[in-house]
């Protein structure tokens, strides 16, 4: 159940994220609250999954997925860089955090 909300919290990162860039564009009391909503159940996931697992292990699972995320929802929704080393990378911090998974 941990390991769940984990990735759970982690695509509410990525939610939380998308709703920053969002909200710049187009400051809206719908989009700050869907912004603040995102990162609050983000942080509650993180902090239910940090009471099974291991404190490194859960926050670098974390913001590898916030950061892979993040990466992959710009390239998809905001015109951002899709270099094929930029794709190189996030492969690598998704595989890292693959990798601490199995090891946990």
């Amino acid at each position: 159940m941990a390991w769940m909300a984990l990735v759970i919290a982690g695509l509410c990162e990525m939610m939380g994220v998308y709703m920053i860039s969002k909200y710049n564009k187009m400051k809206s009391m719908k989009n700050l609250g869907l912004l603040i909503f995102a990162f609050t159940l983000s942080f509650a996931g993180l902090a239910y999954a940090m009471e099974t697992l291991p404190m490194g292990t859960a926050y670098a699972i974390w913001t590898g997925i916030g950061a892979a995320g993040g990466a992959l929802l710009g390239m998809l929704f905001f015109n951002e860089s899709k270099d094929w080393r930029r794709i190189v990378c996030i492969i690598l911090v998704l595989g890292a955090a693959v990798m601490l998974k199995l090891l946990s």
